[in-house]
């Protein structure tokens, strides 16, 4: 490992190497990224695989798209071979009150702006698409081809590869212990496994960030709730689009291979660095499950598990340079998206570093809070 760096990015899953890309890509050398356990250990190999562009906020759906193009060109644009398994079968939004169809409407006037290739649908049409779908209450859906899933350890490592290759050292299972600093600028970094002499930090450490902020001072307005997934048997296929209800709190997908993967949306669950998983989530998840695609019934649990979503106050990322402490920067509170938006937050962060003009539009600083500009995305489990 080595002694000195330029940069140090604390966090090894898909936002801090895409990070780590997209500074290397730019030509800026010495970058050391440190991760406590394997790649992709936290959040990232914890997630849902979704990717989807069917947002209610207008930079959320401009990131999304935005990384939906690396997503569909991953191999030319980070000059290598992995296959990142993007399936891109849809996302099939369920609307069950006239309250959440007009939403739904609002959400596609955004993404037409855009032009992202969504529609509204009838509950008959929904049926159509999904013939197993139970459309009891529902009032009407809204479908975007262009959605998906991707493997997100695939993604991970295939930006650790193109990162490496740029010239980033990776230093797995290196925890941090320490950050040292004096007169608010940076020293350096003591891991378990030595010290990092550098000026410049940068954290996306998931639920994690608000742990490590605080050891340079800094009281991140985030928090981590804990949401569970379970994997099921596979079976014959019933299902192409990712199913989601916003209503239900919980989203639906068959994987290739015939395996359903299922997660949950807690209401009132506390802010936690709990990974348990639990029996009461299997109860509800059974039961949300089978209402919408009673053929589930029967199928068989084969394993579940748990992640953090790391939330900020309005549901979107925050990407941001900390004005308090010189050259630390942090990429945290994704609320749950940070996979499909990963490649967009890398060049966003990049942008910030560089002091570069911001490739996209969006306002995702810190100061947005104490400044009020705040647009509470809607569209999320």
């Amino acid at each position: 490992m080595k002694n000195k760096a330029n940069f140090v990015i604390i966090g090894g899953g898909v936002v801090g190497l895409s990070i780590a890309y997209n500074l290397a890509k730019r030509g800026i050398k010495d970058i050391v990224l440190i991760e406590k356990s394997y790649l992709g250990s936290g959040a990232t190999g914890r997630c849902g695989a979704g990717v989807r562009q069917q947002w209610g906020t207008k930079q959320n759906c401009l990131l999304a798209k935005e990384s939906m193009k690396v997503f569909e060109n991953f191999k030319d644009i980070l000059q290598i071979k992995r296959d990142i398994e993007l399936k891109q079968k849809g996302y099939l939004l369920l609307a069950y009150s006239a309250k959440e169809l007009e939403q739904f409407k609002k959400n596609l006037e955004v993404q037409h702006s855009l032009n992202i290739p969504s529609v509204l649908l009838t509950p008959q049409q929904a049926k159509e698409m999904v013939p197993d779908l139970n459309i009891e209450n529902l009032v009407g859906a809204a479908f975007c081809p262009k959605d998906g899933h991707a493997n997100p350890f695939q993604v991970t490592f295939g930006y650790a590869e193109a990162s490496q290759q740029l010239g980033v050292e990776i230093n797995k299972f290196t925890e941090v212990i320490d950050i040292k600093t004096r007169n608010n600028k940076i020293l350096g970094v003591q891991t378990n496994k030595g010290f990092i002499e550098t000026q410049k930090v940068i954290v996306a450490a998931g639920g994690w960030t608000q742990e490590i902020a605080k050891m340079v001072g800094i009281d991140l307005p985030i928090f981590s709730e804990r949401h569970e997934i379970l994997v099921t048997e596979t079976v014959k296929k019933i299902l192409d689009p990712m199913l989601m209800s916003f209503s239900y709190n919980i989203y639906c997908q068959q994987t290739p291979e015939g395996s359903f993967i299922m997660g949950y949306g807690p209401e009132g669950e506390p802010p936690s660095y709990n990974m348990d998983s639990s029996w009461e989530f299997l109860e509800i998840m059974s039961k949300k499950a089978t209402f919408l695609l009673p053929p589930l019934k029967n199928i068989r649990i084969i394993r579940q598990w748990a992640g953090l979503y790391n939330m900020s106050p309005d549901k979107q990322p925050i990407v941001s340079k900390i004005d308090q402490m010189e050259d630390f920067y942090v990429a945290c509170g994704f609320s749950g998206h940070g996979f499909m938006l990963a490649p967009a937050l890398g060049v966003l962060m990049a942008d910030i570093v560089t002091e570069s003009e911001l490739t996209y539009d969006v306002v995702l600083d810190i100061g947005r809070f104490e400044r009020g500009e705040i647009i509470a995305e809607p569209s999320v489990v």
